[in-house]
């Protein structure tokens, strides 16, 4: 009788449940109607493939299409991964070699012509082809080294390509379950699954636009938001997905317990609400700093996030922000980015690249003119902590009490270019020790801040003896010239996929060269350290080796390191629920607006 009350009751529960959960998904429809976020991203997109795209703002737009088998948790810290749409995390056998995912049934592709009029459902074996692209020769993912020499079998891929060759890493053991293995472990493999770049893509959609660069013009995804209009380098709009599977906020006691007093209000409200929040998403694409800025004080973004160094003024007072923005109901918040300035050498260029004494010697020397005082004071306004590694603060395997033996010193820059025989003409610049002109060929962006780097980076140049010229071009065709070699030298940046130092330190690692590796840098004694430690966790043995790694990148100078910034963020007083993530791009499917706190009208 106990048995069949409690079953009972169980039963009725259940159906309460399922009652409020089908209510609530109606009623989150009809609460998003007519709400619009208002953002813009700070360069152009390039297309979107998760295989192929990795500039920012594809990278931005992807993470709100697509869907890969994992996500972060949006508001827990220390940083904590989740099911997306895999039923949370896998199952993991083997000490960590293999891991099985349960695919959730009901995830469906938003509609495409390809799918010829059929609702098409997502199946294991959609990831395994998937993971498979980054393999494809044709596509050259930028992302191959997140899988390449780790799928146990992969060398068949690698060796004769196809997407039909069964590999025993990566299989679809039935239609809702995913088996992947590993040919070692891999202590980071599980962020690469909550990357954009592993979503799941529909082979009969690469297939229909598989001319060259088709298939990122017809972005067909799984994601809580669908592309419906897009200008290129003007205007993308994105609605919310009507067929997105049910998705419920929810914050365990736990996680919520450890949380701040502003994490946790955010969690509150946003607990148990049906995502996406808002209808519809304009994106403007704004590359000038003084726009993006005027924009936001009138009120046309919601947010604006790393406030431009050289505008500062226009919204910060003695560090903190104006009294009259603050009395708008504007807010402040500043943010440690998961970020690293540097400026690479093309290792292969024939001025000043190469591993001979002469030519570490002058690259040694440009590292050596860099002035990181004066460029976060005058051009960061402070707003940067100057890098003495490649790792940023708060990923795994950053030495907060390491410092680098290369900083400014013009005196020793200037002593180093005598001594390898760069003489200085009667103009006052070096020639080459063969005596012919030398001129460095910086390639820099087209903005009011390119322009202010530009002057800072020629004139600790010139004052070693250096001439330099800049090439303007936008950031989208700098980074295509320079995977084919064809930049010597550029300003850049690199922010976290992931939390932890692999993800910095495998941008030196030769076999990347022409994809993160921009430098083209192919060293030995590193790629052989870089191989033992991205096999490791953050341990003693693995710090030791990042020491290494370290000193081999201030010896051989592929980079000149530059800063990490700290981002100021401002908020607009309807926007709800904002709140940045170290890792993932956006925070869009979280975010909500307050019709009724005063937000201009659109126009």
């Amino acid at each position: 009788m106990f048995l069949r009350k409690t079953a009972c009751a169980a039963g009725l529960a259940l159906l309460t449940l399922l009652t409020a959960a089908s209510h609530a998904a109606t009623n989150g429809q009809d609460l998003r109607a007519g709400k619009t976020l208002h953002l813009f991203l700070s360069t152009s997109e390039t297309g979107l493939d998760p295989a192929v795209a990795s500039d920012l703002a594809s990278l931005n737009l992807m993470e709100n299409v697509f869907d890969p088998l994992l996500r972060y948790d949006y508001l827990a810290r220390p940083l904590k991964l989740q099911g997306n749409t895999a039923r949370g995390l896998p199952t993991v056998e083997d000490g960590g070699l293999t891991y099985t995912f349960r695919i959730q049934p009901g995830v469906f592709f938003t509609p495409d012509p390809a799918f010829k009029g059929q609702r098409r459902e997502v199946t294991a074996q959609d990831y395994v082809y998937s993971l498979t692209r980054l393999y494809d020769p044709a596509l050259k993912s930028p992302w191959l080294f997140l899988l390449e020499d780790k799928l146990l079998g992969d060398a068949a891929l690698k060796s004769n390509f196809s997407y039909d060759t069964p590999i025993a890493g990566l299989q679809a053991l039935d239609k809702y379950t995913l088996r992947i293995r590993l040919n070692g472990i891999d202590p980071n493999f599980l962020f690469y699954l909550a990357m954009p770049a592993t979503g799941v893509v529909a082979r009969e959609v690469a297939e229909a636009y598989k001319a060259p660069g088709q298939i990122g013009n017809h972005p067909v995804g799984t994601g809580p938001f669908m592309i419906t209009e897009w200008k290129r380098s003007d205007k993308i709009v994105l609605q919310a997905n009507p067929d997105f599977r049910a998705t419920v906020f929810h914050t365990d006691a736990a996680t919520l317990g450890a949380m701040p007093p502003a994490e946790q209000a955010i969690a509150k409200s946003l607990e148990g609400q049906h995502l996406p929040l808002v209808e519809r998403i304009e994106v403007r694409i704004v590359e000038e700093y003084q726009s993006r800025m005027l924009g936001f004080l009138k009120g046309e973004f919601d947010y604006l996030e790393q406030v431009p160094e050289s505008l500062t003024d226009m919204v910060l007072l003695n560090g903190g922000l104006k009294p009259e923005l603050a009395a708008k109901g504007i807010t402040l918040e500043r943010f440690p980015v998961l970020q690293t300035y540097y400026m690479w050498m093309n290792m292969d260029d024939p001025v000043l690249g190469g591993y001979s004494k002469p030519k570490l010697a002058l690259r040694r020397a440009i590292a050596l003119s860099y002035n990181s005082r004066e460029d976060i004071a005058l051009l960061k306004k402070g707003l940067a902590l100057p890098a003495q590694s490649p790792l940023p603060p708060n990923v795994l395997g950053y030495d907060k009490a390491y410092r680098s033996p290369v900083s400014y010193d013009p005196v020793l820059a200037r002593a180093l270019l005598d001594r390898f025989g760069y003489k200085t003409g009667a103009d006052g610049f070096r020639t080459q020790p063969d005596g012919t002109p030398l001129i460095l060929t910086m390639h820099t962006e087209p903005s009011t801040v390119g322009r202010l780097r530009d002057e800072l980076w020629r004139r600790n140049l010139n004052a070693i003896g250096l001439r330099v010229e800049f090439k303007s071009d936008k950031k989208t065709e700098i980074i295509k010239a320079s995977r084919l070699g064809k930049v010597q030298m550029f300003e850049t940046n690199w922010v976290a996929d992931f939390p932890d130092g692999d993800n910095f330190m495998q941008l030196l690692y030769g076999p990347n060269s022409g994809r993160a590796n921009y430098a083209r840098f192919n060293l030995p004694d590193y790629n052989k350290r870089y191989e033992e430690a991205r096999l490791l966790s953050d341990t003693p043995r693995r710090r030791s080796l990042y020491f290494d790694l370290w000193q081999l990148i201030h010896a051989y100078t592929p980079w000149v390191l530059l800063t990490h910034p700290i981002s100021a963020d401002l908020q607009q007083p309807w926007l709800k629920n904002y709140r940045r993530h170290p890792v993932e791009f956006t925070s869009w499917r979280y975010l909500d607006v307050d019709m009724t706190r005063g937000r201009p009208a659109a126009k």
